[in-house]
């Protein structure tokens, strides 16, 4: 594997040893054409949950014609779903390989600025990778472009890409309505947010929609080595729809939770393994849950592929490749309400259906562990279900309706064990799995997340 070195890499020297720059040579050799043509023919899908194809969308950021304004590259490096590290440990094992790949892209797209955006609260990430910018910058090899860290707030949606762009200008974490080929980093047009346009540094076009280019830190890393070793040395891993290899996060009821590079179309039964240590003696998988984005995974689908065409074959998806494991102990409608109050706590309240909708799902999945829900209940969060989404512009929403409905039909016998119950029939305490640090087979999560309220404040303790 190739993502994540055997030990960190913690300057240009080493990495220049280990073959780390012949990928921007090839692309400077290339030019940009030759070079969106060889990552199309690689068949590279975005690493941050959406799985877009990489090489179709530098296209359409470097087609979009000389009035469009100002071009701009921004690295996505501010996960927060629950159960995900592998993009903060890619950062702290190799920063260069995704410094060098956010150059590529803004070579190749003609980007007038690079913006890497991670959360303050990863210090240690911040650290390598500044090192990273300043040591490639020393050393001439990234001219051409300003390169700015962002280091953002800690909320889950300054991870979607529209939301990015505002933090980046200076405001609240609030999705757009438009995407960022559409209305980019300081485009004059009004936002159809909470307020217009323009704001910012003084660099807008009058009327210019700025294209600028998102991709997550992991797909950026992909790039410098695609380039350097070629599509096709990049189509011997993985499968003909889903090429290479993925970073996987397996946290959870296993032996040891961790990060590994695994490659595309492993059975995911065996990235438990490899990655997770397992399951502890005499313990089974009843669940696996995707993060927070995706259907839940039953324990007959074990077997299934970690592929994009895999998951979606069974009605689920890989998203970032994050897997929270629940074992046979483990109660679902718990799950349920984990997942949904953290959804419902993370949505910004610009769509009223998914602050509200969110709210009343996750009020009564509470009731219903508690075991003092009715029949009524279930309906309302069914009901719910069906218009959370209703004028969202952001994911998040679908998220609410594709994780907890999954949930109520692949474990509907569950749902119906708790209505008038008077208790769970198995008590559950597992935390949500907002991952604080992964190193070592031990996960640490946010202690304090349970105080998080849905205005994004924290409840005295």
């Amino acid at each position: 594997m190739f993502l994540l070195p055997p030990t960190p890499i913690t300057s240009l020297d080493d990495y220049l040893a280990d073959g780390g720059g012949r990928g921007l040579e090839a692309a400077r050799r290339l030019g940009p054409q030759a070079t969106i043509e060889e990552l199309t023919a690689s068949g590279l899908r975005g690493r941050g949950g959406g799985g877009f194809p990489t090489g179709r969308k530098w296209a359409g950021i470097a087609g979009q014609p000389a009035g469009a304004g100002r071009r701009y590259v921004v690295v996505n490096g501010a996960e927060g779903e629950p159960g995900t590290f592998k993009d903060r440990a890619l950062l702290r094992t190799n920063p260069y390989q995704v410094v060098e790949g956010a150059v590529i892209a803004a070579e190749t797209v003609g980007a007038d600025g690079v913006y890497l955006c991670l959360k303050a609260v990863f210090e240690r990430e911040r650290d390598a990778l500044t090192r990273a910018v300043q040591e490639f910058q020393a050393a001439g090899l990234c001219t051409g472009c300003t390169v700015t860290i962002v280091a953002g707030p800690d909320e889950y949606l300054f991870g979607e890409e529209k939301a990015m762009l505002e933090v980046i200008e200076g405001k609240p974490p609030l999705p757009r309505w438009l995407p960022p080929y559409e209305h980019g980093l300081f485009a004059a047009s009004p936002q159809l947010g909470w307020e217009a346009g323009p704001h910012g540094p003084q660099r807008r076009t009058a009327g210019a929609p700025n294209p600028t280019l998102v991709n997550n830190v992991e797909t950026l890393a992909n790039v410098a080595h695609i380039l350097a070793r070629g599509a096709d040395w990049f189509r011997s891993f993985g499968t003909a729809a889903s090429p290479g290899t993925a970073v996987a996060t397996v946290v959870g009821d296993v032996v040891a939770p961790d990060v590994g590079e695994v490659e595309l179309g492993t059975p995911l039964r065996a990235v438990i393994d490899a990655v997770g240590a397992g399951l502890p003696p005499g313990r089974s998988v009843k669940a696996v849950m995707p993060g927070v984005a995706n259907p839940v995974v039953t324990a007959d689908h074990l077997d299934v592929p970690v592929s994009y065409e895999g998951f979606e074959a069974i009605g689920s998806g890989i998203g970032s490749v994050g897997f929270i494991v629940l074992d046979d102990t483990a109660c679902m409608v718990a799950a349920a309400w984990r997942a949904s109050r953290f959804l419902s706590v993370e949505s910004c309240g610009q769509c009223p259906p998914c602050k509200l909708g969110s709210t009343e799902i996750t009020e009564r999945l509470g009731r219903l562990e508690a075991g003092t829900a009715t029949d009524d209940d279930v309906g309302a969060i069914r009901g719910w279900l069906d218009r959370v989404t209703d004028g969202n512009r952001c994911y998040l929403a679908v998220e609410e309706q594709r994780v907890v409905g999954s949930i109520l039909v692949a474990f509907a016998e569950e749902v119906a064990e708790h209505l008038g119950a008077g208790g769970c029939p198995r008590p559950d305490a597992r935390p949500i799995p907002k991952l604080v640090e992964l190193r070592n087979g031990r996960a640490v999560y946010d202690e304090d997340y349970l105080r998080k309220q849905p205005d994004w404040t924290y409840a005295p303790t």
